[in-house]
């Protein structure tokens, strides 16, 4: 869990902890003698249901509306102060709000539906006292705590539906422009396989001794073109294709100092003795996306940044992008991962690699990508 996720948890427990004991003090102030017990005991249960609520939604939710449910029928028999009270009613309604957000549409439903029945039976439960057709305080808070849990728990399922489906999208978009790009690399390949092939034919009739030597370049091609495909094709999940593109691949020292002339100036750091146009074709193109989408993000989000810092090292056969920045925090700058940074990783994902983005300790934001820079196995 996420540390704002463990400081929401936290809170959550202490507003429940504030309920028990208020309606504990309220209870032994207006009923007296030990009537405060059997609430405290029944809200106790349902506010530990609902902190453990993520193992298990449904059990949770089904577990706490059956609890408050036997409350407001002993509640009832026993002559014991009206149930759910506050503190359970509050965790109810976080128990529903996280199930209408989180599970399927049919238990989502349910566990909606068995919130109303617990309000319906605190309501028929209910003395009526004061003028006529008054709701009892008790229902009308849990009615009030059901109904925005509701409504929070739908829009936040909204909010998730929608946040997926444009996720899916750019992950779409990006298949797309790795299949263009895998045709490209794939067609380079073949057509240097095909002239090889057709060179040492000629050549087998004239140089004979030279035919191993032209064995040897057509199966390191072949041994290429498969890795291309192994790397590629496991993130392609769509079965249409546009038109292939066929643009040259661009040299990073042209992009950054394409992006230098408008905004902050940028450092740019290769590997000692090393070019990128070493680099196999599907690397090359995913090491450029990385540093221009993390170019595109600082001129969005740190306009104020007066450096940028775009590092490539090499490990043996690993290869390291890092794009740092000195940007001050600015509100408008993400701390979440932003659709940009989804098709990065797509990319990245192809190759085995790994991706990490995040602000750095004392000011700015690092972009580090992690993937294999390894020849192509010979099979």
């Amino acid at each position: 869990m996420r540390p704002a996720g463990i400081a929401a948890e936290i809170g959550l427990a202490v507003l429940f902890a504030v309920a028990l004991a208020g309606t504990a003090v309220a209870i032994a102030t207006s009923w007296g003698g030990g009537y405060w017990q059997f609430d405290c005991a029944v809200g106790a249960v349902v506010c530990g249901l609902a902190l453990l609520r993520r193992r298990n939604r449904v059990w949770a939710a089904g577990a706490g509306l059956a609890v408050a449910a036997l409350a407001i029928l002993a509640a009832d028999l026993a002559d014991l102060p009206r149930e759910p009270g506050p503190a359970a009613a509050t965790a109810l309604a976080v128990l529903v709000g996280s199930a209408v957000r989180a599970l399927p549409a049919r238990p989502a439903v349910a566990i909606a539906a068995g919130g109303l029945a617990v309000v319906a039976g605190s309501l028929l439960t209910a003395p009526r006292a004061g003028s006529a057709g008054a709701v009892p305080v008790v229902a009308a808070f849990s009615g009030a705590v059901w109904f925005t849990a509701l409504v929070a728990g739908l829009g936040l399922r909204l909010r998730d539906a929608r946040r997926r489906a444009t996720t899916e999208q750019v992950r779409r978009h990006e298949r797309l422009e790795l299949a263009r790009e895998l045709h490209d690399v794939v067609t380079h390949h073949i057509t240097g396989i095909v002239v090889q092939a057709h060179a040492t034919r000629i050549a087998a009739r004239k140089h004979p001794e030279s035919v191993p030597t032209a064995l040897e370049g057509i199966t390191t091609a072949g041994s290429a073109a498969l890795a291309a495909l192994r790397r590629v094709v496991g993130v392609l999940r769509d079965g249409d294709d546009a038109a292939p593109v066929t643009p040259g691949p661009e040299r990073l020292r042209d992009l950054v100092d394409r992006f230098g002339a408008h905004g902050p100036g940028v450092r740019l750091r290769l590997p000692a003795g090393e070019d990128e146009s070493a680099w196999p074709p599907e690397v090359t193109s995913t090491v450029y996306r990385v540093v221009q989408e993390s170019l595109t993000n600082i001129a969005r989000h740190a306009p104020h940044a007066r450096s940028v810092d775009v590092t490539v090292t090499r490990d043996r056969d690993v290869l390291t992008v890092e794009v740092s920045d000195d940007g001050p925090a600015t509100p408008a700058r993400p701390h979440h991962r932003g659709y940009g940074l989804v098709g990065m990783g797509e990319r990245v994902a192809a190759l085995g690699g790994t991706l990490q983005a995040g602000p750095r300790p004392e000011a700015g934001w690092t972009v580090r990508a992690t993937l294999s820079a390894a020849a192509p196995e010979r099979r």
